[in-house]
């Protein structure tokens, strides 16, 4: 079976039981502080797991392209990937459990054909806290499932949520398929890591609402959300051993092949999947229509590590420059038809690789000069510590290995588990900044939040009126306490342009104008002036929001009732975010 097809079975099978397809949405999350990317299908739809309103209703279905890097470590090996595409369901307060599961069990036996003796499911099992989830186990029983094929598990497997500190989430559960492989041991089940068992879809139910006391509430409403992902599907349908066997993977592998000179073998194997993963996951984070640019923060910066890699993986084969390039342009070609945006911002893509892989060729000539300087006040037969081997990775992108290189032609040992202790460090220091990011945002759903984010539409629309209508959107992240707003312009403002922006914004807060919402086609909001992300689908209904003077966008919401609400407006301070990126931070007053 080939992807498209696979999208489309996917698709046509919610839609005749109901659902409404919709758009994928942009890699990079709007007004939402608690992920650099968007990692699930689900991010997207916060607003309207909240209780906000959907255009296409309570059932809705799409594909969602989805980039995660906590398993980075992982990538290359049978089914890890850091860009992935998720093919998603969702239930608004409608349908529940029994019914989602269902369909899941449905599309997988009747539709692709999967045999049910190769499905194995996991529930939450409960704790001191939730009972353990029995009506999602008597659906699979209901179905057919022997008790062996469903297993009860705590909550670090089979429990979602909330998005931030507080807000809706609930038991999952999870859906693997048996490879065919010997059980590693006794206890081995789809929880193992053996690879017997892959996880294929996963199904939450959303009927708990997380305290700032740390308790749970059963909330009044109910949602699904489900992932199943296309690229693990597509590799058991077609009976690959990898998810980089499949046709999804064929021309970039192929292209590496022919670009690089090197064919694949078992030793340089992994370094090919992690090439063909990277740049497409690179290809489509520039590629979006938020595409952000390599820098040194946020998802600026996760792009330049990727590409960086990259380019270290490459010259471990021998390669020449350029190389990156011809991929992203392959990428582009397969994948645009599914996602035209890719076609659209071809030239920011290959000029974002063209400076970023000459500027990163300096600071590894640079690296190593640096690196001779350290080895040179080091004696022969001494070691080298593990955190310079560290520092000359961090900075200026030298692998362990190069650096090991280097010491071993001049009779130096490197601190190899020093260097090790120093990554985990960097990880764990990562990984906390990363869990910073879940506070606030629309997960936040707060009166503060929401009329922050009613006051990015008023900075845009005052941008657009100071600077031109070139500035677009390029970003955002609120906070209870602030907001941050990333938008294309090439230069510095002046004070007098930030003076401007920030009198037509209290200007507009001043008039106390209704904030008002309607429904319309896609074709509509962008032939009324909308500015916006909009769907690929010819009639996709959008909520656009307006104030009148102001302000016209596309949007999920939630927003205030009046611009008077905001009391008043403020910016901290105008800066840059990227190559032709700006950025400001700004905050609404508690009072007049």
């Amino acid at each position: 079976m080939k992807a498209n097809e696979l999208r489309r079975k996917y698709i046509d099978f919610f839609v005749s039981k109901g659902h409404t397809e919709i758009s994928s949405a942009s890699l990079i999350p709007e007004n939402d502080p608690s992920v650099l990317f968007t990692t699930a299908g689900m991010h997207p739809l916060v607003p309207y797991l909240l209780g906000e309103k959907h255009p296409a209703g309570k059932r809705l279905t799409d594909h969602q392209k989805c980039l995660r890097t906590g398993d980075i470590d992982e990538v290359g090996d049978a089914s890890h990937l850091t860009f992935f595409e998720m093919m998603g369901n969702w239930s608004l307060n409608d349908y529940f459990k029994k019914e989602s599961i269902g369909f899941s069990h449905e599309f997988l036996t009747k539709v692709l054909n999967i045999p049910q003796e190769k499905i194995s499911v996991t529930v939450f099992g409960g704790d001191d806290e939730i009972p353990r989830d029995t009506e999602a186990y008597e659906a699979w029983k209901a179905l057919g499932y022997p008790d062996e094929r469903i297993h009860f598990c705590s909550r670090k497997e089979n429990w979602w949520g909330p998005a931030g500190e507080t807000g809706p989430c609930g038991p999952d559960t999870e859906i693997f398929y048996d490879m065919g492989k010997e059980k590693c041991s006794d206890t081995c089940g789809p929880t193992c890591n053996c690879g017997k068992y892959v996880e294929i879809w996963n199904n939450v139910f959303m009927e708990y609402n997380k305290q700032k006391d740390g308790s749970y509430v059963k909330m009044d409403i109910h949602n699904v959300d489900t992932g199943l992902g296309l690229e693990r599907v597509l590799c058991i349908l077609n009976g690959e051993k990898t998810v980089y066997d499949t046709e999804i993977f064929a021309p970039i592998m192929k292209g590496l092949v022919e670009a690089t000179g090197v064919e694949i073998n078992s030793e340089n194997n992994r370094i090919f999947r992690i090439l063909a993963d990277h740049l497409r996951a690179i290809t489509f984070i520039l590629g979006d229509d938020k595409g952000v640019s390599p820098s040194n923060v946020d998802q600026g910066y996760v792009l330049r590590r990727l590409i960086r890699r990259v380019y270290r993986h490459l010259k471990s084969l021998g390669s020449p420059d350029g190389i990156m390039v011809k991929i992203a342009n392959i990428i582009v070609d397969e994948f645009s038809p599914v996602y035209p945006e890719l076609e659209r911002n071809r030239a920011f893509i290959i000029k974002s690789l063209e400076d970023e892989e000459r500027t990163f060729s300096k600071t590894l000539d640079q690296g190593i000069k640096i690196a001779t300087k350290f080895l040179s006040n080091v004696a022969e037969g001494e070691m080298l510590s593990g955190e310079m081997a560290f520092k000359l990775y961090d900075t200026y992108g030298f692998p362990i290995e190069l650096t090991e290189e280097l010491a071993g032609e001049k009779n130096i040992k490197v601190d190899v588990e020093g260097f090790k202790a120093q990554y985990q460090k960097h990880q764990e220091l990562s990984r906390q900044g990363a869990e910073q990011k879940f506070k606030g945002g629309l997960s936040d759903n707060s009166e503060q939040t929401t009329r922050l984010h009613t006051a990015t539409h008023l900075l845009n629309g005052a941008l657009r009126k100071v600077l031109g209508d070139t500035v677009f959107q390029k970003g955002s992240n609120i906070t209870p306490e602030r907001l941050r707003f990333d938008f294309s312009f090439e230069r510095k403002m002046t004070p007098e342009e930030i003076k401007a922006v920030s009198d037509i914004v209290n200007e507009a807060i001043a008039k106390d104008i209704e904030v008002q919402m309607e429904e319309m086609p896609v074709e509509k909001a962008r032939e009324s002036g909308a500015i916006g992300v909009f769907g690929n689908k010819y009639g996709e209904n959008v909520k656009v929001y307006t104030i009148d003077g102001y302000s016209k966008e596309i949007c999920g919401g939630p927003h205030a009732q009046r611009t008077g609400e905001l009391k008043g407006f403020k910016i901290l301070k105008e800066e840059s975010s990227s190559a032709g990126v700006r950025r400001i931070k700004a905050i609404i007053l508690t009072e007049n």
